[in-house]
């Protein structure tokens, strides 16, 4: 006996092999590790009250007369604080987040970085990308400068 193979059949065998290619991928992306991607924050509900805390800083570090620089060297990341400021008086963190890894993150205190300066060694930096936080504070006054790199 023979079997004939319409349109009909060919679009159901087809249909049949899509959603099961779709939810091969669903359940890859899952479960794999290697797809795991974290949250910016763990406190993601406490971070947005200080929201507008961190649009101030940043607009603090616009308008000074000079910026913030940040250079890639073959050493690390060098970050330059804005001329002017003197390093005894400097105080805050710098925060370098690994979307893809939260085990790579990592936070540095600034406590009286010598000459306006923070090197971020290049051991700790792996090929990638990378978010950098630097939240300062200077006489009273806070400071916020973001950036999104790759090394």
């Amino acid at each position: 006996m023979k079997t004939k193979f319409n349109w009909g059949t060919g679009l159901a065998i087809g249909m049949i092999l899509f959603v099961s290619f779709i939810l091969f991928l669903v359940t890859t992306m899952l479960t794999s590790a290697k797809y795991e991607h974290d949250l910016v924050t763990e406190d993601y509900y406490a971070a947005e009250l200080h929201y507008q805390n961190d649009i101030d800083a940043e607009q603090n570090l616009q308008r000074l007369p000079s910026p913030a620089i940040l250079e890639k060297k073959r050493e690390g990341l060098k970050f330059h604080f804005p001329s002017g400021m003197d390093p005894e008086k400097i105080e805050g963190r710098i925060s370098l987040y690994r979307p893809s890894n939260k085990q790579l993150d990592f936070n540095y205190q600034l406590r009286q970085p010598e000459n306006a300066e923070i090197v971020i060694p290049a051991k700790l930096l792996q090929p990638g990308r990378w978010n950098l936080i630097v939240f300062w504070n200077y006489e009273g006054k806070e400071f916020l400068y973001k950036k999104e790199l790759v090394y």
